[in-house]
Formats: structure tokens, C-alpha cells, sequence
């Protein structure tokens, strides 16, 4: 009696039951949750491939479609329970299809094919709809901080360095570095889509096929922009993955400092934004808190986010450079928690911006008590008085001590602490007075006169504001431009389906 090859698999005793519970189960509920459109449309897509080439005859392949389409109207998949009699969902469906046709003309549907191309063709049709739905979720973002940035774009706040008082700014300027990031950070995953819109479907196990297959017209049918080249590199470079997740890691890494700083500016001790109650929580003890805990929540959420899409990018690491297990099914699902967590950080943050407003009393007395104007009263002295930086610095630092020392502002209190600091320096009177000091170190006068490009003076923000509206446009028009195209492949895929079936 010979022995067993070893290097054969014996499916007669397959799967082992701790195999099954901890792998193929597991796996198996993914695909249902995640794949089953995207299976759909591939068996639909690379049918229809194969009788325009010729390697199916229309015959066999009407018989097919006729049969997907009844396993779709017959088999639920969210009832389905995994039992170990097949491996995956691929096998399932194969099982049906064979149950309804034979293993002949069932098994003709898999030519030129590999589960390495479907997979990972699968995985990207399901990046892509998330891409999309947490773009969509971004430029609403955008939208958001740009109607606020206009709204406050000459709203004075406090803008801080090293966490102190350092300079006024307007609430539309602050707002519109962040507006800058997100642009950015949208064009960074814009970009990151353009590499997963490219089709696997072709590359079958690892170098194609001997079948005259087509690979376009399949990537067309899927709603691709083109058959990625090269087939090696559709089963083995996974930067698909980590340009996505790369994507989404950086922009809420930088949301989450927007985030950070509302919750500075919401501190009583700051208090520059206002909260309205619609988002506030109350204490169940402390009848005078009101807790801004959606600020917590975005935070929270934005660093899961981070941290999921982080830790895809950590499962990359170090791979082999060929197909494998660590990018598939359950690494593309651990992944779609990061979207979601990330389309709820962007939700709420765009309905939160709307909503908070500056309370300018509060900045108005946090700029009084931290002499922030004092850079401009510095300027002032080397534009009219001829003084170098340097001395002007000297004579400004020793007047905001002297204000600050006595809880005094700088307007109302600084003109006299001026006076004796100018004399003592330069040994001579300054050439204007009292009233001119008070709206040189004036925060409006302070913004106004800082109207070089990218300040927060009145033309150049205008400027910007236009600038971004732009870019949004563009952004908003692209996502149509791509929503057009894949719905017109849809229609074809559909269209061309359907006369298949029609066929049997």
C-alpha cells in the first residue's frame, strides 16, 4: 500500500474544526458581509469577457447567466450559516452553479480566472465605495469650514504658540489653514483611489493566461479606469492598501489637532468658543457644567482611526512581495472599521463647526490681559521711528511687562510705559501720540495692516476664500466625473448580462 504524497491535499478530511471556527468561519461571514455584490459582478463581468473573446460559446454562457441570476434570487446570503462543506464564498457559489448545471458547464465560468485576481479585485471594488462615501463625507467637511471661514473672516480671536497668547487673528484665517490641510489631505486620498482604480481581473493566479482574455474590457465592465500592467503586481503590491490607509491615517492625524485645539478654546479658563447647548452635555451632579463632550468624541474617534489604519499599514510591514494572506479578507475588514469611525469624526465635526460661534467678549478681554498687539507697536517704531528690530523689540517687551504687571491693557494702559521706555532707549520723544499708539497696538488695526498674501487682512482672505471654493468645486466635480463613468460601466455590464440570460 503507498504512502500518501504529501504535497497533495486529502479534501476528504478537510477543514479541521478549530480551522474551520477560527479561519474559514471567520472569512466566510466577511465575504457575505462585505463581497457578495462585488462577487456578482465580477462572475458577470468576466463572463461577458469571455464569450466576446470566444472562449465561452454563447450557448454555455447563456446557461451560465441564467443560472447566476437564479442563485441570486434563490440564496440569501445573510442566511447563510458556514458549515464547512465548501472552503470559501467563491466555492459556494461554484457549488450552486453546479447543482443547477453540471460540473461541466459550471466549471467553465472559472477560466482564465484565479481566486488571487478575484480577490483582490473584490477587495478594491469594496475600498473604492468606502473611498468615495468618506470623500463625499470630506468634502462636506470642506464645505463646512469654508462657509465658516467666511462667516468669521473678520471674527478677531486669540491665536496661540507654545500654548500662550501670541498674536490676533480672525477665526476665518485660523479656520482657513485647517481648510488648506484638508485640501490636501482630500488630494492625498484622491490620489490613493487612482491607484486602487486600476483592475487585477486578468492576472489570474500570477502571470495571466494562454486564453486570449481582455483584460480592458473586463476593467471597463468593473468600473476601473484600466487593467493594472503588470500581473505580478496585481496579487503581490498591496499599495493599494497602504496608500489608502496611508490617506486615511494623515488626515486624521491632522483633524485631530483641530480637534485639540477646540478643546483648548472651549476651556473656561479660555473660553473663546462658544458651545451651543445643542451640543453640550450637563453633569449629573454639578448643576453649572456645561460639558462639550462632542469635542471628546471626535477626538476619541479620530485617534481609532488613526490607530486602525495604522495598524494595516503595520500588518503590511515586512510581507512577502507575493500573494498572501495578511492583505485579504481579514485585514481588509479590520481596515473598513477605519472608515467607519472616520466618516463619524467628519460628520460631526462639519455639524459642529457650523455651529460654534466666538465669544468676543472673551477675546476681546484675553487680548486686553496678554498685550498680544505688542508685535505691531515693534513694527510701528522701525516703520516710523527708524529703529532697528531689535531696540523696538527691547522697548515693546519692556512696556507689555509693565501692562502686564499692573492687569492693565494695552490700549487703555501702555501709552505712559511707552513713553518712558521710548525715551530711555532713544533719548528722545516719540514722533506721534496717544491717540495713534491706541490704534497702532488695536487687534483690528493689528489684522488690518497684515495684508500680505496668506494674512488674515481683509484682501487676502477674500483671495483664499475664492481660492478654496475653487478647489472644491474641483473636487466635487471630479467625484461626478467618476461617479458618471462608473455608472455608465454598470449600465453596460447590466445591459450586456441580462441578453445573456435572456439568451437561455
Amino acid at each position: 500500500m503507498s504512502e500518501p504524497n504529501p504535497r497533495l491535499a486529502d479534501r476528504s478530511v478537510f477543514p479541521d474544526p478549530v480551522y474551520k471556527e477560527t479561519v474559514l468561519r471567520p472569512l466566510f461571514d466577511g465575504a457575505k458581509s462585505h463581497h457578495v455584490e462585488g462577487f456578482r459582478s465580477i462572475d458577470r463581468a468576466h463572463l461577458v469577457m469571455l464569450v466576446e473573446t470566444g472562449i465561452l460559446d454563447a450557448k454555455q454562457a447563456a446557461a451560465i447567466a441564467s443560472a447566476l441570476e437564479a442563485i441570486d434570487r434563490e440564496v440569501d446570503p445573510s442566511t447563510l450559516v458556514y458549515t464547512g462543506e465548501v472552503e470559501d464564498y467563491f466555492f459556494l457559489i461554484e457549488k450552486e452553479l453546479k447543482a443547477r448545471l453540471g460540473p461541466d458547464v459550471a466549471g467553465r465560468l472559472h477560466t482564465a480566472r484565479s481566486r488571487n485576481d478575484i480577490d483582490h479585485t473584490l477587495f478594491k471594488l469594496g475600498l473604492k465605495h468606502r473611498i468615495d462615501g468618506l470623500m463625499a463625507k470630506a468634502r462636506h467637511l470642506l464645505a463646512a469650514l469654508i462657509d465658516a471661514a467666511e462667516c468669521e473672516k473678520e471674527t478677531l480671536v486669540v491665536a496661540y504658540t507654545h500654548g500662550q497668547p501670541a498674536q490676533p487673528t480672525t477665526f476665518g484665517h485660523y479656520l482657513s489653514a485647517a481648510i488648506e490641510v484638508l485640501i490636501r489631505d482630500i488630494a492625498r486620498f484622491a490620489e490613493a483611489r487612482e491607484i486602487v482604480n486600476l483592475s487585477p481581473m486578468g492576472a489570474a493566479a500570477i502571470t495571466t493566461s494562454g486564453f486570449p482574455i481582455d483584460r480592458q474590457r473586463v476593467a471597463h465592465l468593473l468600473g476601473f479606469d484600466a487593467p493594472l500592467r503588470n500581473s505580478y503586481s496585481c496579487i503581490a503590491a498591496v499599495d493599494y492598501v497602504t496608500s489608502t490607509y496611508s490617506a486615511i491615517e494623515l488626515m486624521f492625524v491632522h483633524l485631530g489637532r483641530l480637534i485639540q485645539d477646540f478643546q483648548f478654546w472651549t476651556a473656561f479658563e479660555v473660553g473663546q468658543i462658544y458651545v451651543p447647548n445643542a451640543f453640550v452635555q450637563i453633569s449629573s451632579i454639578m448643576p453649572q457644567k456645561r460639558n462639550p463632550v462632542p469635542i471628546e468624541h471626535m477626538r476619541l474617534l479620530a485617534s481609532q482611526t488613526t490607530g486602525r489604519a495604522r495598524t494595516v499599514l503595520g500588518v503590511m510591514h515586512n510581507t512577502p512581495f507575493t500573494d498572501m494572506n495578511d492583505s485579504e479578507g481579514e485585514t481588509q475588514a479590520m481596515g473598513y472599521e477605519a472608515f467607519a469611525a472616520a466618516g463619524r469624526v467628519l460628520d460631526l465635526l462639519a455639524a459642529f463647526v457650523a455651529a460654534i460661534r466666538i465669544d468676543q467678549a472673551r477675546v476681546a478681554e484675553n487680548i486686553r490681559r496678554s498685550c498680544i498687539t505688542i508685535t505691531e507697536l515693534a513694527d510701528s517704531l522701525v516703520r516710523r521711528e527708524g529703529l532697528s528690530f531689535r531696540e523696538a523689540h527691547e522697548i515693546g517687551a519692556t512696556v507689555a511687562t509693565a501692562v502686564v504687571a499692573a492687569g492693565g491693557g494695552l490700549e487703555k494702559d501702555g501709552y505712559e510705559p511707552f513713553l518712558a521706555a521710548f525715551r530711555q532707549s532713544t533719548g528722545r520723544e516719540p514722533s506721534f501720540g496717544r491717540d495713534t499708539f491706541e490704534e497702532i497696538v488695536s487687534p483690528a488695526h493689528f489684522v488690518a495692516v497684515r495684508d500680505r498674501f496668506g494674512g488674515p487682512a481683509s484682501a487676502p482672505m477674500a483671495e483664499a476664500l475664492v481660492a478654496y471654493r475653487d478647489k472644491a468645486s474641483s473636487f466635487d466635480k471630479a467625484a461626478k466625473d467618476n461617479a458618471a463613468r462608473e455608472a455608465a460601466a454598470a449600465r453596460d455590464l447590466n445591459e450586456k448580462f441580462k441578453a445573456l440570460a435572456e439568451a437561455s
